[in-house]
């Protein structure tokens, strides 16, 4: 596995880390499809019985890497992106985050397919795809709403107002908010609790919680993957990303 994504498996629990930190962070498509191939395995394993997934404790991911994602953007939905995305939506067994700092973009639509989500004190959490001239990806236009309601959804996604920890935990997002400096122990402790549960019982449990939304989930990953692939081409798209490489205001104004 790349080094800038390291995987560490302890026991029952595999860990998944974000190890980027130079560019905070900031995921691949070679990164993305080294997380794939991690949730791919730790799903077929009958040893593994809980992934966690952290970052550092100064930031969880600022999202895609934007000069990365231009010289790869995939093909909608056969991009790495995209790949990552149905793993998380259809792994089997227990998802756990720990967050701290930032999360932004995939950052935080990865979070809405975790079963347990940990955040520091610091933690921040934005979905800024408007302001990229593009649209939710990840399930979140659907998911979104049903967790925070009509209202704060259309705040984080219309507006791409963030959230901080103890809004997150209002709107469900978070489990526990604790210091930043206990929050990957304490992902690790549940994880060892999950894992030390009956497996069949744990995936039987999350199957059961999730089926009554799992084809529709899947189905709005697809739909959005193809509005995304279809908006990162068009002008404002354009517009953004080349106002964020060259840290400037994007303008708008004719758009």
């Amino acid at each position: 596995m790349n080094q800038e994504i390291r995987i560490r498996a302890e026991g029952s629990v595999v860990t998944v880390t974000f190890n980027r930190l130079e560019r905070k962070n900031s995921i691949t498509a070679a990164m993305y499809a080294n997380v794939t191939a991690a949730l791919t395995g730790a799903a077929s394993d009958r040893v593994v019985r809980a992934v966690v997934l952290e970052g550092d404790e100064s930031i969880f991911t600022a999202g895609n890497d934007m000069g990365d994602f231009l010289r790869h953007p995939g093909d909608g939905e056969h991009s790495p992106a995209h790949a990552f995305m149905l793993s998380l939506a259809n792994f089997p067994k227990p998802l756990i985050a720990a967050v701290c700092g930032p999360a932004i973009g995939i950052g935080t639509t990865m979070l809405l397919h975790c079963d347990l989500v940990y955040a520091g004190d610091n933690a921040m959490f934005s979905m800024p795809f408007v302001d990229l001239g593009l649209c939710p990806e990840a399930g979140s236009s659907l998911l979104v709403p049903r967790m925070f309601g009509h209202h704060r959804a259309a705040a984080a996604l219309l507006l791409g107002e963030p959230l901080n920890a103890q809004s997150a935990f209002e709107a469900g997002l978070v489990n526990k908010i604790l210091p930043a400096g206990e929050v990957k122990a304490f992902a690790q402790q549940q994880a060892r609790k999950a894992a030390a549960k009956p497996l069949s019982s744990l995936m039987e449990t999350k199957r059961l919680m999730k089926q009554g939304q799992a084809a529709e989930v899947l189905r709005q990953i697809d739909d959005e993957g193809v509005s995304f692939a279809r908006m990162l081409a068009e002008p404002a798209a354009k517009e953004a990303i080349s106002a964020f490489l060259a840290k400037r205001k994007p303008d708008f104004s004719m758009l």
